[in-house]
């Protein structure tokens, strides 16, 4: 594939970094994960972080550290990768599914506020997601945390560096969670990082992720896991911070290029609404024929990805879901989204290339779909 959809950007400082744990001989948890999480805190304008092992655990942490336990539910999107469901199952609670908005790809807040009514409140956490790498709606979620008082949690596994009018993804909930992936806006290799502005959701993640240790010695106050990031994940992480911000204006750049490019195709366009800004972890456009228009890039050299193909209440794993079903948008955008390559690496003659390919291939128009209306809070 000439130009891939991801391509992962490491490079001396990530390789020197790596090198100099390997020489101390410090090779678990040390200072190179100490200093990237006060790093990484600073970054998204939070006063703590807990780093992990990947995105999936630092979820499980994060809900367990702000209350979510055994027999509760927590109010997610049914449009994201798998985890994000599955990390409320880890927790002992169920997923209850709100659709989505098809502009935004992202939870909708007067969807999220009609299944908590048809629960008559009922419910124990809201956890958004970021998706593709653009902030949810997080005033009207906070209101309507605020208003049942459940705890918000931010899955912003794609979203490091999203902006929010005057805030940062990461620093707008309860906890928040990001992944470092190897596709991700940057890397670790493996790794996941929680964020909180809360200190005793910062220390119950701690203890969490170290076998539920406290400070010293070996007093286990309560039972944990083996969820810590290695001080060698935390080199490569340390490196990246220094390129976090050149990578963020890169893939801004380069989609915006491709708005530009695909205003007079029939493919609908990411959104960035007013005050947001879009980080473009992926740059997903939707179109009616997904399957045919992906082998037409294939045969161009252009690649391309589904992130997701089905929602996850659709999903084999989920078939004893028993929450509301009525998620129309979330199963449409599901049928339609398409990702094209955005990342840093692109040249100009990449991004004209898929440009000019997108004009040859034959791109189908969607059917507008309908959005959930629900008063605000």
């Amino acid at each position: 594939m000439s130009i891939p959809i991801a391509d992962p950007e490491v490079g001396d400082a990530e390789l020197k970094g790596v090198v100099d744990v390997l020489e101390s001989g410090q090779l678990a948890a040390g200072e190179a994960v100490s200093e990237f999480e006060a790093r990484f805190a600073d970054y998204c304008g939070a006063e703590h972080a807990v780093a992990t092992t990947n995105g999936t655990t630092a979820l499980h942490t994060a809900l367990t550290a702000v209350g979510v336990e055994q027999g509760d539910t927590v109010v997610t999107t049914p449009f994201s990768f798998v985890a994000t469901a599955n990390t409320i199952r880890f927790a002992g609670a169920e997923p209850v599914f709100a659709d989505v908005d098809p502009e935004t790809f992202n939870l909708d807040p007067h969807a999220v506020e009609q299944v908590v009514r048809d629960r008559d409140g009922d419910v124990d956490g809201i956890m958004p997601v970021h998706l593709y790498g653009l902030s949810a709606e997080m005033d009207h979620l906070r209101e309507i945390a605020e208003k049942y008082d459940v705890p918000l949690v931010e899955d912003a596994a794609q979203a490091h560096g999203a902006g929010y009018h005057d805030e940062t993804a990461g620093s707008m909930g309860d906890a928040a969670c990001f992944s470092f992936y190897p596709t991700k806006n940057m890397t670790t290799g493996e790794g996941g990082m929680i964020t909180t502005n809360d200190e005793e959701v910062a220390n119950a993640a701690r203890r969490f992720v170290n076998h539920g240790r406290s400070q010293s010695g070996y007093e286990h106050v309560e039972v944990g896991h083996n969820f810590r990031m290695t001080n060698l994940c935390a080199a490569i992480g340390v490196a990246q911070m220094d390129r976090i911000r050149g990578f963020n204006e890169a893939r801004r750049e380069n989609a915006a290029f491709l708005t530009e490019g695909l205003a007079d195709t029939d493919a609908v366009t990411p959104t960035e609404p007013e005050g947001l800004r879009h980080v473009y972890h992926q740059y997903t456009v939707r179109v009616g024929n997904r399957e045919e228009l992906i082998e037409q890039l294939d045969d161009h050299g252009v690649g391309s990805g589904i992130y997701y193909p089905n929602p996850i209440h659709e999903l084999e794993a989920y078939e004893d879901y028993t929450g509301p079903t009525d998620l129309d948008v979330a199963e449409t955008v599901a049928q339609q989204a398409l990702s094209l390559p955005v990342h840093p690496n692109l040249t100009q003659a990449d991004l004209e290339t898929i440009v000019d390919v997108m004009h040859e291939v034959d791109v189908e128009p969607v059917d507008p779909v309908a959005t959930t209306e629900v008063p605000n809070v």
